[in-house]
């Protein structure tokens, strides 16, 4: 895989965890105070994207220690819904989904910051 395709990549895997998140707990699987975690959730993606579209390589170093944050979230909650026998087939859906995303993430950020030099 070569350093753009890593890098588009890598922003079309951010955006959509983005998106992601903004669904599940705006509409598909809601906490209760909606507003509340919706905000709270989605505020640190959006901390590294502007560096990120101007291919920062600190931006994608920031971005792919805050997703782990989300692996960790979508992990633990795929094996409490594996625990309790999938009481909630889309909320086992959901974090496998973010699971997948933050994985694809980080191997291409792994791609595209091997791939360049250090320039910024």
């Amino acid at each position: 895989m070569n350093t753009r395709l890593a890098y588009t990549l890598s922003l079309v895997f951010w955006i959509t965890l983005i998106a992601l998140t903004v669904l599940w707990e705006g509409w598909l699987a809601p906490s209760p105070p909606i507003g509340f975690w919706l905000t709270i959730k989605s505020l640190p993606l959006l901390i590294p994207l502007f560096g990120m579209l101007h291919m920062k390589r600190r931006s994608f170093s920031v971005a792919g220690l805050i997703a782990m944050l989300y692996f960790i979230e979508g992990v633990m909650i795929s094996w409490g819904e594996f625990a309790t026998g999938t009481q909630n087939s889309a909320l086992l859906a959901l974090s496998l989904a973010e699971v997948l995303l933050v994985l694809a993430f980080v191997v291409c950020i792994y791609i595209y910051l091997r791939n360049t030099k250090y320039l910024s």
